[in-house]
């Protein structure tokens, strides 16, 4: 039995936290897409949209041997070679790239009557788009664990788990970003540079994962003390103001 050996127990918690640190740029973007969405309709969007992820990547892990094969050139363009897992991950990052900047655009209107005349954004249409951004996310998910993990019912469990993990983080993350424009921006530059990270890895440039999360991590928690600094002096600001 392969449960009754030390190094499986190892494998399989070492998976599941790799699994969630992979799966925050993936929350971050569902939190994003479901403020497009009436209140009642979030909570929905978010499991359906995580739920969706775990069944990507256990589809994914299923048909691993059609996984390898797309490392094989089918286009080449001059001096580089483009396999199927690097059209992915370019249409996947030039997706991110787009779909930041435009939410950024519209974050930044200034015109309040304008942008509340626009058409509320259909359910469907958010799952298609979070559809879109789990099978680019869940390459790089299911890559881990191959490496990491021999056994596919291990495989299967760490990604379960961290779903259902994610899961119950995801409504506390969505609300926080929600209710804070200025972590709604840095949330939406961190996904243009994860798209701009899987334009470079679809042209064969290693861009390694831990300084983009570092940079990540850093930057959040300098806004962290910002948000904490701006705060303190709201109440400053305010007696000032009194007659």
């Amino acid at each position: 039995m392969i449960w009754t050996d030390p190094n499986t127990w190892i494998a399989l918690t070492t998976l599941t936290l790799l699994e969630i640190v992979l799966g925050i740029d993936n929350i971050i973007f569902i939190a994003i897409l479901v403020t497009k969405l009436p209140e009642q309709q979030r909570n929905m969007a978010r499991t359906f949209g995580l739920s969706l992820a775990m069944l990507t990547r256990i589809a994914l892990l299923l048909c691993i041997y059609w996984i390898t094969k797309l490392t094989t050139p089918i286009i080449t363009l001059y001096d580089f070679s483009f396999s199927g897992r690097d059209l992915i991950l370019l249409g996947g990052g030039l997706f991110l790239i787009a779909k930041s900047t435009l939410e950024i655009s519209d974050s930044l209107a200034l015109d309040d009557e304008a942008s509340s005349v626009k058409p509320a954004t259909s359910f469907m249409s958010i799952i298609v788009q979070i559809a879109l951004i789990d099978i680019i996310f869940s390459l790089d998910s299911v890559i881990t664990a191959v490496g990491l993990a021999e056994q596919l019912s291990v495989m299967i469990l760490a990604i379960v788990i961290a779903v259902i993990v994610m899961m119950f983080a995801a409504k506390a993350i969505s609300d926080f970003v929600d209710n804070n424009p200025t972590i709604k921006m840095l949330a939406l530059s961190f996904l243009i540079l994860v798209g701009v990270t899987l334009v470079g890895e679809g042209f064969h440039f290693s861009i390694p994962k831990g300084y983009i999360y570092f940079a990540m991590f850093y930057a959040f928690g300098v806004e962290m003390l910002n948000m904490r600094l701006r705060k303190r002096r709201q109440p400053v600001k305010l007696t000032k103001h009194e007659p």
